[in-house]
C-alpha cells in the first residue's frame, strides 16, 4: 500500500548553509507567518543586540518576504556576531533557492558574500600568530 503524504510533508522548505568567520548556520525556510527561531529560541532572545537582530532580518526585508516564511536556524561555532552574520548569509542563500530572481537583489545588497576572515593560528616559537619574542643584542 503506497504511503500518503500529509499536508505538512507537502509544504516546501528551502535549506541553505550560511557561514561567517568560524560560525556556521544551517537555515531552513518554511512558508509561515514570519517567526524566526535560532537554536529553538526566538531570535530576539538569542541575539540580544538590536544590530544583530537587524542583521538577521535584513535579507527578508530587502526582498520583501518578511512575514511569508518561518525561519529555523541552528548555529554553531564562532561568536554571537559571527553567528548573526552566518544566519544572514544562510537566509539569503535559502531565499535564492526559493526564487532565483531574488539573487540580483541579494547580491547588490551584499548578502551573498561570505565573510571569510578568520583568526590566524598561533605558531610555535612565537608569542602570538606573528609576534615574535623581543630580541636583545646584549
Amino acid at each position: 500500500m503506497p504511503k500518503v503524504k500529509t499536508s505538512a510533508q507537502l509544504i516546501a522548505s528551502y535549506q541553505a548553509v550560511g557561514r561567517r568567520k568560524r560560525a556556521v548556520a544551517r537555515v531552513r525556510l518554511v512558508p509561515g507567518n514570519g517567526r524566526i527561531l535560532i537554536n529553538k529560541r526566538p531570535y530576539e532572545e538569542y541575539f540580544p543586540r538590536a544590530t544583530q537582530q537587524m542583521l538577521v532580518r535584513s535579507p527578508l526585508e530587502t526582498t520583501k518576504t518578511e512575514g511569508k516564511f518561518n525561519v529555523y536556524a541552528t548555529c554553531d561555532g564562532g561568536g554571537v556576531s559571527g553567528q548573526a552574520g552566518a544566519v544572514k548569509h544562510g537566509i539569503a542563500r535559502a531565499l535564492e533557492s526559493f526564487d532565483g530572481a531574488l539573487r540580483t537583489e541579494l547580491k547588490k545588497a551584499g548578502f551573498m558574500t561570505r565573510d571569510s576572515r578568520e583568526k590566524e593560528r598561533k605558531k610555535y616559537g612565537r608569542k602570538r600568530a606573528r609576534r615574535g619574542f623581543q630580541w636583545t643584542k646584549r
